[in-house]
Formats: C-alpha cells, sequence, structure tokens
C-alpha cells in the first residue's frame, strides 16, 4: 500500500520505431532528454528498465540515459501475423518511486522469402496436373499457392512465368497465380510440359522464390505414365548438358584468349630487341676479318695477294685479291717456280758480271 501511494505515474507515454533485426547496442532514444530528466537524477534514482513480459528486448545506460537494443527483435517471432508490433515497458526510478511507460513499434524489414505451399515440390516423384486434350481457352490447370510470413507491402506477392515448353500454351496469373490455357488444345501439342513460376515479393529489396509445375496434356493415366517415367532423368539430364556446354565454351574462350597475349607478347618482344639492336649497332666495334691460312691445301677458296711497292718507301699496298681454284693454283705455282729459277739464274749471271768487273777495275788501278 505505501509502495502505491508513493508511486508516481506519468501522464505522458514515449513512443519509438525501430527496424527490426537492428544490431545489438544499437542506439533507439535518450529519455533524459524526452522525458525531462536530469543526469543526475537518473544516476540517483537507479533508472532501469521493467519489461512485464520478462522479455528484455531493451536496456538502459542509466548514466547517459540511452535506450539501447539489448537482443536480437526478429519481428515475426515477436508478433506473428499481427500487423501492428510494438514492446511495451516501463523505465523506474526510486527515490521517490517513479514510472515512465515507454513503447516501441518494430517496422518490418523484409528479411523473408516467399513460401511455396501448392504445389508441393518433392525430389523422389514427379506431381504433374493433367490437362485433357478437349480444354478450350482459359481453362484453369492449377493454382500456385505461396504465402510470406512478413507484413505490409512487403507480403504482397506477384506471380510471372519465367520458363515453359512454349509459353503460346499457359499463362500465369499476376496477382492470384492461376495457371490457364492461352489457346485451344491441340493433338499437335506435345504430352509433357515444363513451367517455371517466379514468386516475387514487394520488399526492398524483394526476395523471390522458384517453383516447377509439371503439366501433362493427354486424355488419359496410361499416357501421362509412359511420358512421365522419364521426364525427371531427361530434364536433369538437360540441365546437366547445358551447364557443361557453358563451362566447356567459357575454358576455351579463356584458352583463345591467353594464347592471344601470348603471341602478341612474343611479337612486341621481338620487334623491341630489333630495334634496339639497329639503334646500337653504329656504336659496335668493327672486328677485321682475316682468312686462315691452310698449309695442308684444305681451303676451298686461295686467294692471291701481289704486293707493289715504292724504292725509296717501306709502305706496301695490296694491289688487288683475286680467288683461284685449285687448277689454277697449280698452273700459276708452277708457272711461278719456273720465273723463280730464272730469275735466280738472272741474279746469279749479274753477280758474276759484277765480280768480273770489280776484279778487273781493280787491277787497272794497280
Amino acid at each position: 500500500m505505501a509502495l502505491i501511494l508513493s508511486t508516481h505515474v506519468a501522464t505522458g507515454q514515449i513512443r519509438y520505431s525501430i527496424p527490426e533485426e537492428m544490431t545489438v547496442g544499437s542506439f533507439v532514444g535518450n529519455i533524459g532528454t524526452d522525458l525531462g530528466l536530469e543526469p543526475k537524477r537518473l544516476v540517483s534514482g537507479k533508472a532501469r528498465v521493467f519489461t512485464a513480459g520478462g522479455s528484455e528486448y531493451i536496456g538502459l545506460d542509466s548514466e547517459k540515459g540511452h535506450l539501447i537494443v539489448k537482443e536480437r527483435i526478429d519481428r515475426e517471432q515477436l508478433c506473428g501475423d499481427l500487423s501492428a508490433c510494438s514492446i511495451s515497458f516501463n523505465v523506474i526510478l526510486e527515490n521517490p518511486m517513479e514510472l515512465f511507460p515507454l513503447n516501441i513499434f518494430i517496422q518490418d524489414q523484409n528479411d523473408n522469402a516467399p513460401q511455396i505451399l501448392y504445389p508441393v515440390q518433392t525430389s523422389s516423384s514427379v506431381v504433374a496436373e493433367m490437362v485433357p486434350r478437349s480444354a478450350d481457352v482459359g481453362y484453369l490447370v492449377t493454382k500456385v499457392v505461396a504465402v510470406d510470413v512478413d507484413s505490409g507491402q512487403n507480403a504482397w506477392l506477384s506471380y510471372k512465368l519465367q520458363k515453359a515448353t512454349d509459353r503460346a500454351l499457359f499463362e500465369v496469373g499476376a496477382q492470384n497465380g492461376e495457371i490457364r490455357t492461352v489457346r485451344q488444345v491441340t493433338d499437335k501439342d506435345a504430352v509433357k510440359h515444363r513451367l517455371t513460376v517466379v514468386v516475387e515479393d514487394n520488399g526492398q529489396p524483394s526476395r523471390s522464390a522458384t517453383v516447377i509445375v509439371n503439366v501433362a496434356v493427354a486424355d488419359s493415366f496410361p499416357e501421362v505414365i509412359s511420358e512421365f517415367t522419364n521426364f525427371n532423368h531427361d530434364t536433369t539430364y538437360s540441365d546437366n548438358l547445358t551447364f557443361y556446354l557453358i563451362l566447356a565454351l567459357a575454358v576455351v574462350s579463356v584458352l583463345f584468349i591467353f594464347s592471344l597475349i601470348a603471341i602478341i607478347s612474343v611479337k612486341i618482344y621481338r620487334w623491341r630487341q630489333n630495334r634496339l639492336f639497329y639503334k646500337s649497332a653504329p656504336n659496335l666495334p668493327v672486328i677485321p676479318y682475316y682468312p686462315p691460312v691452310y698449309a695442308d691445301g684444305t681451303l676451298q677458296r686461295v686467294y692471291n695477294y701481289e704486293m707493289c711497292g715504292t724504292t725509296d718507301s717501306r709502305m706496301s699496298d695490296i694491289k688487288f685479291v683475286r680467288p683461284y681454284s685449285q687448277n689454277t693454283l697449280v698452273n700459276m705455282s708452277r708457272a711461278g717456280t719456273v720465273q723463280r729459277k730464272k730469275k735466280e739464274q738472272e741474279e746469279e749471271d749479274d753477280l758474276s758480271l759484277e765480280v768480273s768487273l770489280l776484279c778487273s777495275h781493280r787491277l787497272d788501278v794497280k
């Protein structure tokens, strides 16, 4: 009774609004400023948060007066299908006792994708909707049923046909998910059809789910069973084949690009090497070449050098250089030998003549 008499309940109520799934420790509001309480009063009054439900999603920093997120808040888990979701709690102060009711609205975030309820997707068996060949335009084949646990516009769903065996035969209602025939079914239409329907919500960013609907155009069950026996196997094989084709094309493209880059790199390298060689060629030293002398006669091309010089100079120049064949070299060698012997004979005769003249001259002098 004393507690009730000494308790003061604030007439005004402070309301905040935060999105769900906020990070733990995020700032919500400042009750010191919003309630007009001094920081000293918050500290001396031992301000704290009291929740009737026992779950303390919101905490209080009494020194600063800040409300912070204490636990993860999942709107769907907290409020379910309710359109309005909020957390109510009280801030309690002692000496004297005061209660300040606070309310925090939880805004829905598009954190859930649509869930397909029908048709049920099973991996072990194939479920097909049957359409008679006598079906007229607008025949209702089936209806895709989906739900979104989010609220508001995040839960608005739309349906569209992403892929179909024959897009000219079926359509999907954008708002209700009903699959109907667009034209009259004929005998030329295939028996089995595969429809891929995408269910998308209206959130930002949007989330989606995909469902596959198998349709059999037939008038009897035996025809349907015979056609759909290997349907799942054929579909898996087709998907794998498409994947491997795309992978092979990507690998070939990458190898071609690398080969092209390698060829261009080699061409550029050679071009630069040639350019550097031509630039440095004028600065290279010139090394004369002297043909070797072979004494054993293995030289294929023989060069003959004729020297001429003046009597008053020690310098001599090469008159000309002329290659000779082996036969010419033999003939010239023989001719040179004869001339050399003849010249030696003439020199000996001249020397004898000079000696004779010298002796006769000495005798005359005596």
